[in-house]
């Protein structure tokens, strides 16, 4: 099929989907995702490749020199991907990379599960628990499928096809910089908070990081925190919430892990 024979499909498809009011966002936050798994997918791929293709704007720590780093991220990644919770656990890459940015307090992840830390939010936290909530939140926007939700109502329909086709080298070099403070609806955040729960609550992790990484925030009264939540719901009302939450899953108190994450930020470059 060639591109304008698939470009007219994908137009006919959207007026369909959007006549019938289809796949729409499940957290309720009014998105509608017109994105299937495979879409996911290679559009993260495509994301990824022009991260790895632009070291000035995402200068990314090389994996063979920094192994114990990267081990423990994984080692990480591997207890939530374990969890039993994450639904795309064999679907999306879950690939991880650290961007050596010390100024930049922020993570992200794209659709089909490629994973960015700046090394700011590594060092901004205080321990492994924390890190791990953050993580799971993370993951949880990409396997609940928010990214390509909100990214579609941000950039339009017409501009992510044209990069899923790979007909738009500039719209996706914007798209990748929007990910970095994309804008979720609140009920996508309150959804990513609570999978962020039940991801660790199965885990070693007490499964209240999250909430101690807001309260962090919190008590810096907000100024310090994260650009990634800039247009997020409310730190204390997230950490009232979490608790709750975890209340709920029966309360169970796990590890925090503050001195090897102590160890992982000093084996980062000063």
């Amino acid at each position: 099929m060639n591109k304008k024979i698939r470009t007219a499909f994908w137009g006919i498809l959207v007026l369909i989907l959007t006549t019938f009011s289809a796949c729409k966002d499940k957290a309720g936050g009014g998105g509608i995702n017109f994105f299937s798994l495979e879409d996911d997918k290679t559009f993260g791929a495509q994301v990824a490749g022009e991260i790895d293709a632009d070291p000035a704007t995402y200068p990314v720590l090389d994996s063979a020199q920094y192994p114990e780093a990267y081990t423990y991220l994984y080692a990480i990644r591997d207890s939530i991907l374990n969890s039993g919770k994450v639904v795309h656990k064999d679907d999306f890459s879950w690939r991880l990379r650290i961007i050596n940015d010390d100024s930049t307090l922020n993570a992200f992840c794209t659709p089909g599960g490629y994973i960015y830390v700046y090394t700011g939010i590594i060092k901004y936290l205080d321990s492994e628990d924390q890190f791990a909530g953050v993580l799971g939140h993370e993951i949880a926007h990409a396997d609940e499928r928010h990214s390509t939700a909100a990214l579609t109502q941000q950039y339009g329909i017409d501009v992510l096809f044209s990069v899923l086709l790979g007909e738009n080298k500039g719209a996706l070099a914007q798209v990748t910089q929007g990910l970095l403070g994309l804008k979720y609806g609140r009920g996508n955040e309150s959804e990513s908070d609570m999978r962020s729960v039940e991801y660790l609550y199965p885990t070693a992790y007490d499964g209240r990081g999250a909430a101690r990484f807001f309260e962090k925030i919190s008590d810096s009264g907000g100024s310090s925190g994260p650009e990634f939540l800039s247009t997020h719901p409310n730190p204390d009302n997230r950490v009232e919430a979490i608790i709750a939450h975890w209340e709920s899953l029966g309360g169970k108190v796990g590890q925090t892990f503050v001195g090897r994450y102590e160890q992982f930020q000093n084996s980062l470059p000063k």
